[in-house]
């Protein structure tokens, strides 16, 4: 009986052994399988360039100097669909410009209708691109089913424009519109503290003030002016068209519509602004004419798209160089303090970088790339110290402005060597803000009441919810009135300027680049190119490369990403509505501007140089 046992035991040993081992086998199948798996998201396929193609070029929402977000930041957003829309400029400027000399491109397609703006001087430095792409004897071809303003001015460079036949083209020139909420404010019993320095510095203005005041519509009906001019230079050139043909479609539409008979694509056509009213199937006959037909490809004809294009040909270019070099900081976005994502300008972030270009024996001189409204003035002083001392070691800083660098952008710019502007770029608003709102009121009307003790005269003086005492309403003012001084003497020394003419071109006023240079704020106008050229020309290099420096990146982030990015998960969930898409078109001004300023609202002294200067 015992050996029957011992038998079946001995079986039953042998079969788990057999499974356990099967098991083994099993797992290491299983971890062999994941590991392929991993390296072949983390292995991008080689990208192909077809021997005869066109680049497609279609930008995706605005238009950055620097995409938001870390690495799994965006990732995460495309895959739930509530990330932000955004292109880099230079990755298309990049494309473009070696697509010019690449004889496998014989076209380029501009399909604009998902570009959301991002400032006419982004759109200036793609247009030059575009401009150059077609000099070279290439053919531009541009379709919309419907042209805003922005994504016109880019099609305005193409050979050939077509728009659907029920489309449109919508001009309707710069404005600048705010909702103003004191009277909110005031009915909810608030008290919303404001202590500004700067006839013109209109950043308060909507918690003080019921409408515009009129020092604010003056400088804004003076940038919004030299703006428009500027686009409808650019455009009637670009196009050829008569001077006043812009305007005319713009002032004129109405009527021009009714003689059209409710066709809005027939009065773009009208006017001259699109060559053809065509249905996609239409563009795809001409492309397959100009760079053949590709029945594997939905398009029917043979193309590549930026991305791919780069892939191919660029690599990675623009983020390390061999040898002597000039590199590149971008700071886009609200300054702060210390570290930041991309996409807002962290102190401790940038300083980073800048400590990284001093160190860095390659490096001859850097460009600082600005796109910024301001923020904290704390925040942007340490940055421009950090400069200054960059200067001192003896490798030249030249400031590049791309479409906004004004108050604390304006601030950190000082410490340039040299400051380029694009005429477009929205520069100056020296002046300085700071808000506190307090709420005691509110709570008495509901019964609440705050009462104690303290030691001195400061203690609780800042309490919202029991008022700023006198104590605390004079350390704002004062310290808001130095504050102002501060930067007034600071653009005096940097520009080697009068007080008395600082003072003239300050008070909080936005200047165009243009306007800004007349009056020696900026010392040249140019895009970036000439920025990073004149950089090397200080350094006294003429054989040099470029260097792109970036925020450090968690490397177990990096592979997140990289694993969500191939897992083709943004492809299955982002069919479905955002929350961005939901609530952006009806998004209050109120609670925009709040984020906006809850981004930068970190100074420690509550002193603010930021710009709400956009324009739409």
């Amino acid at each position: 009986m015992t050996s029957i046992f011992s038998t079946i035991g001995h079986l039953f040993g042998l079969l788990w052994k057999g499974l356990d081992g099967l098991r083994k086998v099993l797992h290491l199948i299983v971890l062999l399988v994941l590991f392929m798996v991993i390296l072949a998201a983390l292995t991008p396929e080689l990208p192909m360039v077809p021997a005869t193609a066109a680049l497609v070029v279609q930008p995706e929402g605005r238009l950055v100097e620097q995409l938001e977000g870390g690495p799994l930041d965006r990732a995460i957003g495309e895959a739930t669909g509530d990330g932000i829309p955004q292109t880099l400029v230079h990755d298309l400027v990049r494309a473009i410009e070696l697509a010019t000399e690449d004889d496998r491109i014989q076209a380029l397609v501009l399909r604009s209708e998902t570009l959301a703006g991002g400032g006419l001087s982004k759109l200036q430095y793609l247009g030059e691109a575009i401009s150059r792409f077609r000099e070279s004897g290439k053919k531009v071809i541009a379709y919309g089913d419907y042209y805003s303003q922005d994504q016109y001015y880019l099609a305005a460079h193409a050979d050939e424009i077509y728009l659907h036949p029920y489309g449109l083209v919508y001009l309707d020139g710069y404005e600048r519109f705010r909702t103003y909420y004191k009277e909110a404010i005031d009915k909810l019993s608030i008290d919303w503290h404001v202590f500004s320095v700067g006839d013109f510095k209109s950043f308060a203005e909507p918690y003080s003030r019921g409408d515009m005041s009129e020092y604010d519509k003056e400088a804004s009906r003076a940038y919004l002016e030299d703006l428009w001019r500027a686009y409808r230079s650019d455009v009637v050139a670009a196009r050829d068209l008569d001077s006043g043909t812009l305007s005319g479609y713009a002032d004129g539409f109405v009527s021009a519509l009714k003689q059209a008979e409710g066709d809005l694509a027939a009065v773009a056509q009208a006017a001259g602004l699109v060559d053809e009213l065509w249905t996609s199937d239409q563009l795809r006959s001409r492309m397959r004419e100009l760079v053949g037909s590709d029945e594997d490809d939905d398009s029917g004809y043979r193309q590549v798209d930026v991305s791919t294009y780069l892939a191919a040909v660029d690599g990675p270019a623009g983020t390390s160089a061999d040898g002597p070099s000039v590199a590149v900081i971008v700071a886009a976005g609200g300054i702060t303090e210390g570290n930041q994502p991309p996409g807002t300008i962290g102190s401790d972030t940038i300083v980073e970088m800048i400590h990284q270009a001093r160190d860095d024996e390659d490096v001859a001189a850097v460009v600082l790339r600005v796109d910024s409204g301001g923020g904290s003035r704390f925040a942007s002083e340490v940055i421009r110290r950090e400069l200054e001392l960059l200067r001192q070691s003896g490798k030249p800083v030249v400031v590049s402005m791309s479409s906004v660098a004004a108050s604390g952008g304006y601030w950190i710019a000082l410490a340039g060597d040299r400051i380029f502007a694009n005429p477009t770029t929205l520069t100056g608003s020296i002046g300085i803000v700071a808000m506190i709102p307090s709420f005691d009121r509110s709570l008495e009307r509901i019964g609440i009441n705050v009462d104690g003790v303290g030691t001195t005269r400061l203690s609780g003086a800042f309490r919202p919810d029991r008022g700023l005492t006198e104590e605390a309403l004079a350390i704002m003012r004062l310290s808001t009135e130095a504050g102002y001084a501060d930067f007034v003497e600071l653009v005096a020394a940097s520009r080697e300027l009068e007080r008395a003419e600082v003072e003239s071109l300050a008070r909080g006023r936005v200047w165009t680049g243009q306007m800004a240079l007349e009056m020696g704020l900026v010392d040249v106008l140019g895009d970036l190119d000439a920025a990073i050229e004149a950089a090397a020309e200080l350094a006294g290099m003429s054989d040099y490369g470029i260097e792109y420096l970036e925020p450090p990146v968690d490397p177990s982030e990096l592979l997140l990403a990289s694993l969500l990015g191939a897992s083709g998960l943004a492809r299955h969930v982002g069919t479905e509505l955002s929350l961005q898409q939901l609530i952006g078109p009806v998004l209050p001004d109120f609670l925009a501007d709040l984020t906006r300023f809850g981004q930068v609202g970190t100074d420690p002294r509550g002193l603010y140089l930021y710009c709400f200067c956009g324009f739409d």
